[in-house]
């Protein structure tokens, strides 16, 4: 607009010229300015402008018809000085054949990364379609895939909002921002933070019971965002969170020299890993792979702790003691064990434990094998359970964006983005030599403090070597959390543990009734 108001003035002037050279170098200059792209601050406003596409659709969930509409687009943030600064993509599903909206609980989803959108939890388990892959841990292959309803959703008792952060989908700084300014622990649930709170007041949800469900980093995120919410004056307090696949205190997975913390919070990961692929010296022992994961756990809480905080005190006996354990639980060679010095590193297992056989196995989900070029290195060459998946939830996000809910965009859908995960700043609210690791679970311990009502619902995934359960039992068990507002379920599968046909539709149940107590 603006280039051709300065078109229309020069050639009003040029009419009122009566040199003729000089019209003809005024019609030069014209013809050049009209084919040069020209860039200023009204085409940036232009271009970052926020749009949404909102479409009517029909889902049959539970067993029974529901409407509902979709609002897929982008919200526009503000900073201090009320300039843009953020275009947060999201997508809100609300369903439409209900009388009073204003006591439906609504519901945040996000994934985490850092550098995630949130495809896996909309295309995986909360939203009303789902991307069907198989279920037992084989690679998708190329496509189609199946997009098919999601009887399990919990759309016909809950709203859903799907964010995804600065960086990730199709959300992006904006108003000469960078977006640095935005990936960070504290910058993250901020931003996010200020999206929630401008998305309930346009929607008039204040008074709605409200919950956020994260996976993965998602949690850690989660924990910040409440933090952010429930804390100071004029508060938003929260009915509670779902964190799936729970990541909140690093110390628990972080193989740092001198943190023995991790060893052992990943030893019934392993055992359980060691159990599915039948590598145990003896799998005849343990039919029943929870029973056999309470002995394991006593194992690392008692024995095995010892030993490794006993390091060179320990006894010849202790010592061996733990070798022996060790090999039962995990399969794992004695000589290994013990040239490990009985602390094993979860990317030298995925790569040792098969190695016989010429398999590695998955870290997002252990259930998942595959194939090395070398067969002697320490660790695999990349994650087995990472490649099996991800084409099939790419194809099937823009595939339904495109068709269904009418967003086609030429700049990429960013399902991960590197360029995030590389720039994430860990510090949180600390030097870096106050912080030590990062920790989110007395954020959500002082929320059920101040918040009476205020619940934890976690999902723990059996072969998740990314974020094992033993690790989250260790957080819910320490820092004060009332243990009675805490729910914690497990499924036979990994990280995505919906991706296991069998295990959606118990997390699905589990959540939903999760939900309703409220």
């Amino acid at each position: 607009m603006f280039k051709i108001a300065i078109t229309v003035m020069v050639i009003r002037i040029a009419i009122t010229v009566r040199d003729s050279v000089l019209k003809r170098v005024i019609a030069s200059l014209l013809l050049i300015f009209m084919a040069t792209p020209f860039t200023m601050a009204n085409d940036s406003v232009e271009a970052d402008a926020p749009s949404t596409e909102t479409t009517e659709h029909k889902a049959r969930i539970q067993g029974k018809n529901i409407r509902y509409q979709v609002a897929a687009g982008d919200t526009q943030l503000k900073d201090e000085e009320g300039n843009p600064s953020a275009n947060i993509f999201s997508f809100y599903y609300q369903r439409t054949d209900v009388e009073d909206r204003a006591q439906r609980p609504l519901i945040f989803v996000f994934n985490g990364g850092p550098g995630s959108s949130s495809v896996w939890l909309h295309m995986g388990v909360f939203g009303p379609k789902k991307v069907v892959i198989p279920s037992d841990a084989e690679r998708v292959g190329a496509p189609p895939y199946p997009i098919l309803d999601n009887p399990e959703s919990l759309l016909d008792i809950a709203d859903l909002v799907f964010i995804d952060p600065v960086g990730t989908g199709y959300s992006k700084p904006v108003g000469g921002k960078e977006g640095k300014a935005f990936w960070g622990i504290k910058e993250d649930a901020e931003t996010l933070a200020q999206f929630i709170r401008v998305f309930v007041t346009r929607h008039q949800r204040w008074n709605s019971p409200k919950y956020l469900a994260g996976e993965s980093y998602g949690t850690t995120r989660a924990a910040a965002i409440v933090g952010e919410l429930q804390e100071g004056w004029g508060s938003m307090d929260l009915s509670g969170v779902f964190l799936i696949s729970s990541i909140l205190d690093f110390q628990t997975g972080d193989f740092t020299p001198g943190n023995d913390l991790p060893f052992i919070t990943f030893l019934p990961t392993y055992a359980a890993t060691a159990w599915y692929h039948n590598a145990l010296p003896d799998r005849s022992k343990w039919d029943d792979l929870p029973a056999f994961l309470d002995d394991v756990r006593q194992f690392a809480l008692n024995d095995y702790a010892t030993t490794l905080l006993k390091g060179a005190l320990a006894t010849d006996e202790e010592y061996q003691n733990a070798v022996d354990k060790l090999h039962q639980f995990t399969g794992l060679r004695q000589q290994y064990i013990q040239q490990t010095d009985l602390r094993i590193n979860e990317h030298f297992f995925m790569k040792e434990l098969l190695r016989d056989r010429g398999e590695v196995v998955g870290r997002l989900d252990s259930r998942y094998v595959g194939e090395d070029e070398s067969q002697v290195r320490e660790r695999p060459e990349t994650d087995p359970s990472s490649y099996a998946i991800d084409g099939a939830y790419t194809a099937a996000i823009q595939s339904y964006m495109a068709k269904d809910l009418n967003v086609i965009r030429d700049n990429r859908y960013q399902v991960l983005s590197g360029e995030v995960f590389r720039n994430w700043n860990w510090l949180y609210g600390a030097s870096p030599r106050a912080q030590g690791f990062v920790s989110m679970s007395p954020i959500l311990s002082k929320a059920m403090r101040q918040n009476k009502d205020f619940r934890i619902f976690i999902a723990n995934g059996y072969y998740d070597l990314a974020t094992p359960f033993f690790a989250t039992e260790y957080s819910m068990n320490h820092f004060g959390y009332d243990q009675e507002r805490i729910k914690m379920a497990y499924y036979e599968a990994g990280h995505m543990m919906y991706i296991h046909h069998p295990s959606l539709e118990s997390l699905a149940q589990d959540m939903r009734a999760f939900l309703l107590q409220q």
